[in-house]
């Protein structure tokens, strides 16, 4: 640790970094670590890139799931590398575990991985394409045989919760009633509680087009769970890594599919840019033959997830956490938008290969 270079404004929340490296370079084998660099991207965990005697990570400290269900995770990232998933393999400790404990904190510590965050339309459509294919195979691989043991078999189908619109509705006057109980209000305060208002009149319009049935659509499987620009890093025009493997859960196929193209190609953008969600659809069912249908199931519960959900001001009322503020407007943009356009939408997404 003598002499190392701190780059890390992370503030309070990871002010124990600098102690608890003493800890993880001496389990990791580090060797001497000479800088400490904080990233900013990473919106749950904390994480940092370290360039040691031993080369560069990423080290991660695990915020957002289990240490027990981080240490499986990685395990499964183990066995998608030997699968030719471009995944990085856990740095071992010298105790030959994947995750070390600093005090109460866990971290795990990956080999650095060169590439670039390429968000929304900065992917060309050949790449579109080619992230769809590259989700159906890990798809694949997270189903396939190497996982036998690993990780259990899954139900034939699962149930999703629908929200209804009166709880919607409740939820939102929670929140103007916050924002109108400050004793001082911010443009972001004012900004968020005519959104609130605005998402109200979209509720008592639309509330009746709610999916009916808690049962998703299959067909269902080991997912990824936030395969995004923020989570695939790109080199020489190629997908070089996916990282941030903390959400592995059994989803219909179709949630991931329909989330990923709506965060990589939508979202923070305000709208969906509908020719490169139909190319990365087309590659993805190149590969998992999902029926049209399942899609069709997926896409319109996410479309009332995001009418019925306000996660973002939990994270900032409930939680006191702003990291997430920034998605909040550009979130409801989009909702707007995709309400009016709901079957350019769905037809979008009945891509064929």
């Amino acid at each position: 640790m003598t002499g190392t270079t701190f780059d890390d404004p992370s503030g309070a929340r990871y002010s124990k970094i600098a102690e608890d490296l003493a800890v993880l370079g001496e389990a990791f084998g580090l060797g001497e670590v000479r800088e400490c660099r904080f990233l900013s991207d990473g919106l749950m965990n904390g994480n940092w890139r370290l360039d040691t005697a031993e080369g560069s990570f990423a080290l991660k400290r695990i915020m957002d799931a289990p240490l027990s269900l981080a240490r499986r995770n990685l395990a499964v990232l183990a066995e998608l590398a030997n699968d030719g998933r471009p995944v990085g393999r856990a740095r071992l400790s010298a105790a030959g575990s994947a995750v070390v404990e600093a005090a109460d904190r866990g971290y795990c510590l990956i080999p650095w991985m060169e590439g670039s965050h390429l968000p929304g339309t900065a992917l060309s459509i050949e790449q579109a394409a080619d992230l769809g294919v590259l989700l159906g195979r890990i798809h694949q691989s997270l189903n396939g045989e190497r996982m036998v043991g690993l990780l259990p078999p899954g139900p034939e189908q699962v149930t999703a919760r629908v929200t209804t619109p009166a709880a919607a509705r409740e939820e939102a006057d929670r929140f103007l009633a916050l924002i109108a109980g400050l004793e001082s209000r911010t443009t972001s305060d004012t900004e968020a509680a005519s959104a609130l208002a605005e998402r109200k009149v979209l509720l008592e319009k639309y509330g009746n087009e709610r999916p009916a049935s808690e049962v998703a659509v299959g067909p269902v499987g080991w997912t990824h769970g936030d395969v995004q620009h923020r989570n695939v890093l790109w080199r020489h025009g190629k997908i070089a890594g996916v990282i941030d493997w903390d959400r592995i859960r059994v989803r219909p196929f179709g949630e991931e599919v329909a989330r990923t193209a709506t965060v990589q190609f939508g979202g923070e953008d305000g709208f969906l840019d509908l020719e490169r969600t139909s190319a990365f659809v087309a590659g993805y069912r190149s590969v998992v033959q999902l029926p049209v249908p399942a899609l069709a199931d997926a896409v319109e519960r996410l479309w009332w997830k995001r009418m019925s959900d306000y996660w973002q001001l939990v994270f900032h009322y409930d939680r006191d956490d702003h990291s997430c503020d920034h998605l909040f407007l550009p979130a409801e943009r989009f909702l707007a938008w995709w309400t009016e356009r709901r079957e350019d939408v769905q037809e979008a997404f009945a891509a064929t290969p």
